[in-house]
C-alpha cells in the first residue's frame, strides 16, 4: 500500500473517493430507448441527437429532423455480505431519463457540403445508493471512558442526480465524411451519509456514530466539450473518433463536523475544483443493408482526475489518484435489426476497474487485524447487458429497452483515526463517544442494477 493511501484513507471519507469516480469522472449515459438497447454504442453510426453522448460527428448523419423524450424506471440493489450474514436493499426511482432533437438543414447548391444539422440532448442519471452491512459480535471497540460495544451495522446512504446539456452541430460532406462538435453542460447534487451502529457489551443498548465531516451535501456545475469525425470507407463500412475535454466541475459543499475544540459540533461550507479526464472514443460501424447494423465503441480515459489544492485535503486526494488510480476503458457493442416496422436491437458493455490493488489493515470475522490486498476496492468493472425492441409508425415511433448492470466489489468502512495533535479527525461520533480505528471493516458487495426505458418520438 502506497504511503499516499494509507494516509488518505485515515483523512478522507471513502465515499469522496467513490463519489470522484462514480459521479464527477464518469458522464450520465442515459440516452434514448434505442440508445440503451444498443449498449450506448453509436459512434461510427449516429444519426439522432444521442450522437452528443459519443460522438457529435452522428448529428451530420441525420437527413431528417428528430425529437424525442425517454422515460427511465431504474432499480439499484446492492448486497452486502459480511460474518456471514447479507443484508439486500434496493432503490427504485422513475424520472425523465432523456430528452433529444435534431434540426436538419440541407444545403442547396453546388457544395460537396450537403448538410448542416444542429442537435440538442439532455440526459439525466439517479445516483442515489444505499449499502448497508451487518454488524459482527466479535468485533469490539474499547471506549476511552470506559465500556465497550461490538459493531452493529453500517450504512453509506447516497442520493441525488447528475445530468449532461449538450449542444452541437454536425455536417455532412458528399455523404462520406461527418464532423461535428458539442458544448456540455453538467449539474450534480449529492447527499451523502455515513453511519454505524454499536451494540454496548453490558446491558445491549445501541449507540448511532456519524463519521466526521458527514453528512455532506455537494451541489456542483461543469463544462466540457467534444469534437468527432465519422468517414465512410464504403457503403456497409464507416469508422469514427471523437475526443471530449476534461469537464471543469465547480463544487460548493457543505459538510458536519463532531468535537472540534472551539466550535464543538457545527456544519462549515467550502468550494472545490475539481477536473475530470480526458477520453477518447474510437468507432467501427458494419451496416450490411437497411435491415443490419452493427457498432463498436471504445472510450479509453487518457489522464487522471485532479482537485485544485486549496489544503491538505485536495493533496491527499491528488496523491491517491496518481497513485492508485487506473485509467478507465469501455468496451460497447450494440445491434439493430429491422423487420419492416418492427426493430429489434441487443448490445452489451464492459468497463474496466478505477483502481490497482491496495492492501489495508482489515478486521477478520473474528476480530484480528491484518493486511489484506483488494483488486475491487470501492468500486470494480462492471458488465452490462441490454436490449430492446421498436415500431416505427412513420411519422411516430416508440421504442422500449430492458437494461442489467452488474459488478462486484470490496466495501470499506470504519477506518478512521482521531488525533487532533496531528490534524487528522476522522472517527465516528456519537453525542458523547468517538470510535476511531486505524483498520477498516470490509464487506463483499453485489451490485445488480435492472433499467427500462420508454422512448416516444417524431420525425419530420
Amino acid at each position: 500500500m502506497s504511503i499516499s493511501a494509507a494516509f488518505f484513507a485515515q483523512a478522507q471519507d471513502i465515499s469522496v473517493i467513490r463519489n470522484t469516480v462514480d459521479v464527477y469522472s464518469g458522464s450520465p449515459n442515459v440516452g434514448s430507448a434505442k440508445f440503451n438497447a444498443m449498449a450506448g454504442s453509436n459512434g461510427a453510426l449516429g444519426g439522432d441527437a444521442n450522437s452528443l453522448l459519443t460522438n457529435p460527428a452522428g448529428l451530420g448523419v441525420a437527413i431528417s429532423g428528430e425529437v424525442s423524450g425517454t422515460l427511465s424506471i431504474t432499480s439499484n440493489k446492492n448486497t452486502s455480505s459480511y460474518a456471514g450474514s447479507s443484508f439486500g436493499y434496493t432503490v427504485n426511482k422513475g424520472d425523465l431519463g432523456n430528452v433529444g432533437a435534431v434540426m436538419t438543414f440541407q444545403l442547396m447548391s453546388e457544395s460537396a457540403w450537403k448538410f448542416i444539422n444542429i442537435g440538442v440532448n439532455y440526459s439525466n442519471q439517479n445516483i442515489d445508493n444505499y449499502i448497508e452491512t451487518p454488524g459482527n459480535s466479535n468485533l469490539v471497540y474499547d471506549f476511552p471512558d470506559g465500556g465497550s460495544s461490538s459493531f452493529g451495522r453500517h450504512a453509506y446512504d447516497r442520493y441525488g442526480y447528475v445530468s449532461k446539456t449538450s449542444i452541437g452541430v454536425g455536417a455532412n460532406h458528399n455523404n462520406n465524411l461527418y464532423i461535428g462538435a458539442g458544448l456540455n453542460f453538467f449539474n450534480s447534487s449529492i447527499d451523502q451519509s455515513d453511519t454505524a451502529i454499536f451494540n454496548s457489551t453490558d446491558n445491549g443498548s445501541s449507540e448511532f456514530f456519524s463519521k466526521q465531516n458527514t453528512p455532506f451535501y455537494e451541489k456542483g456545475n461543469g463544462f466540457s466539450a467534444s469534437l468527432g469525425v465519422i468517414g465512410k470507407l464504403s457503403p456497409n463500412f464507416r469508422i469514427g473518433a471523437a475526443l471530449e475535454t476534461p469537464t471543469f466541475w465547480n463544487i460548493d459543499r457543505s459538510y458536519n463536523f463532531y468535537n472540534d475544540p472551539i466550535y464543538g459540533d457545527d456544519y462549515a461550507v467550502e468550494n472545490r475544483k475539481f477536473t475530470s479526464p480526458l477520453k477518447a472514443t474510437v468507432s467501427a460501424a458494419f451496416i450490411a443493408s437497411k435491415a443490419f447494423s452493427l457498432n463498436v465503441d471504445y472510450s479509453l480515459g487518457l489522464t487522471k482526475p485532479r482537485y485544485k489544492v486549496y489544503g491538505p485535503a485536495e493533496t491527499e486526494l491528488n496523491d491517491f489518484f496518481k497513485e492508485d488510480y487506473k485509467n478507465l476503458s469501455e468496451l460497447k457493442i450494440g445491434a439493430e435489426y429491422r423487420l419492416k416496422q418492427f426493430r429489434l436491437r441487443g448490445g452489451y458493455a464492459y468497463t474496466s476497474s478505477p483502481f490497482d490493488a491496495l492492501t489495508q489493515r482489515t478486521y477478520t470475522n473474528a476480530g484480528d487485524i491484518v493486511d489484506q490486498s483488494y483488486s475491487n476496492w470501492t468500486l470494480n468493472d462492471r458488465n452490462a447487458l441490454s436490449f430492446g425492441v421498436g415500431y416505427d409508425f412513420r411519422s411516430f415511433y416508440i421504442d422500449a429497452s430492458y437494461q442489467n448492470i452488474s459488478s462486484k466489489f470490496s466495501n470499506p468502512m470504519l477506518k478512521g483515526i482521531a488525533d487532533q495533535t496531528n490534524n487528522i479527525e476522522a472517527g465516528y461520533y456519537s453525542p458523547s463517544r468517538l470510535i476511531s480505528s486505524d483498520a477498516s471493516v470490509v464487506s463483499d458487495v453485489k451490485n445488480i442494477r435492472n433499467n427500462f426505458f420508454l422512448t416516444l418520438g417524431w420525425k419530420f
